[in-house]
């Protein structure tokens, strides 16, 4: 379909709602997931979708139901997201960041103790002793998965450089197996399974905003990949030497879902911005996911005849400061960001190409940089084919969702 097409329907799909607005394009969203499911073919392990890319509760349930035999739960990132979770239904979560909180450690004990496996991620005593505590206190087994540091260190220089996000402080077998055994000991709790998120090779470009090579990012995923692989086999070799065998071993991000669904120590992968595609994913030279995901401002002034602004799109996202972080307009063709302005939080003006129109009150469609974080912007998502809006579904800051 071409972009002035492309356009023109979602121009219309929108008529009658207000703007700023949100909309999810349903056919390269289920695109997608069936591109997932491809590159899953063959393999022997499940997908665990990651619900801080998505963090809409429909979605998530589309993108489960489009795996089929293949979905393997989701990874989340709170407890109290969790809690949300299994009240609409969801019993197999893991929760992908460790918490200290009482709180929290109360939702694990009672989310288990009704039913669900609801498994909590530790990569220190402490947060095990948090979890034991709460967990006798309900009279309630909750499962531990052991988040283990998959960055990649130069060998003779150990923890001095490393280049991945600075996660866990478990690396080595033994400091793995120690921490299994005494999770696999203390009451209340269960050992579940291991954590080997790659996010050097998961989450880094091959290419740049104008399709270059990024040659350092290449030499840095080659070094890494055997490095990971290698890590993985033998902490997976140490625990089952020692009679604990994982239930999990989860790995892979959507840069590296096929590399990672061929490890042989692996039993499930993560992806989420997969479904929806976010800018910082279009320079994968394994795959690329089809942009999914958009957001509609209004064309409120016209400050020169080459330039338009809209009103708000400061939807700036998370990480190391940069211009790629910045959404991206994207239709009609022919707009570009002010490089003295950029997205505003009130005001996002924008550089018109000669053949391109806007009036006055139409709407720009735009591009986050991450899939997830737009989410907490709008309460709602409009889920778009062709021309008119299916349906409208709620975000989780819809339902009244905050986690982060």
């Amino acid at each position: 379909m071409s972009n002035e097409r492309r356009y023109r329907d979602w121009h219309r799909a929108l008529r009658g709602f207000d703007l700023p607005a949100a909309i999810v394009d349903l056919d390269a969203f289920e695109r997608n997931a069936a591109r997932v499911g491809a590159l899953l073919a063959g393999s022997r392990v499940t997908l665990r979708v990651g619900s801080k890319s998505i963090r809409c509760f429909e979605l998530l349930r589309r993108a489960l139901d489009a795996l089929g035999p293949r979905a393997g739960g989701v990874l989340a990132f709170t407890a109290a997201e969790a809690a949300f979770l299994v009240e609409r239904g969801m019993r197999d979560v893991v929760v992908a960041y460790p918490t200290l909180q009482s709180r929290d450690a109360a939702r694990f004990a009672t989310l288990n103790a009704d039913g669900a496996r609801v498994a909590a991620m530790v990569d220190d005593a402490a947060h095990l002793d948090a979890l034991s505590k709460a967990a006798v206190a309900h009279g309630s087994t909750v499962p531990v998965v052991l988040d283990v540091d998959m960055a990649w260190r130069p060998p003779r220089l150990g923890s001095v450089a490393s280049l991945g996000v600075r996660r866990s402080p478990l690396r080595t077998p033994a400091e793995v197996l120690a921490l299994a055994r005494r999770s696999a000991d203390l009451p209340g709790l269960r050992f579940e399974g291991l954590m080997g998120y790659e996010a050097q090779i998961a989450g880094l470009a091959d290419r740049d905003a104008r399709g270059l090579p990024i040659a350092g990012n290449a030499i840095a995923k080659g070094l890494s990949r055997a490095q990971v692989r290698t890590r993985r086999r033998e902490i997976r070799d140490a625990l089952d030497a020692a009679g604990l065998a994982p239930t999990i071993f989860n790995g892979g991000g959507t840069g590296s879902l096929a590399w990672s669904a061929e490890d042989p120590a692996l039993t499930e992968v993560t992806v989420g911005s997969a479904f929806l595609g976010g800018t910082l994913f279009d320079g994968l030279a394994s795959w690329a996911p089809e942009a999914a995901l958009f957001f509609a401002l209004e064309v409120t002034r016209r400050p020169a005849v080459d330039v338009v602004t809209c009103l708000g799109g400061g939807y700036v996202a998370s990480g190391t400061p940069g211009w790629e972080r910045l959404p991206r307009p994207v239709l009609p063709s022919g707009l570009s960001l002010l490089a003295w302005e950029g997205a505003g939080e009130v005001q996002t003006p924008l550089r018109v190409a000669a053949g391109t129109v806007l009036e006055l009150g139409d709407p720009v469609f735009f591009r986050h940089a991450k899939a997830g974080e737009l989410a907490e912007r709008f309460a709602t998502y409009h889920l778009v084919r062709g021309d008119r809006v299916e349906c409208s579904v709620p975000t989780y800051r819809g339902e009244g969702g905050c986690f982060l």
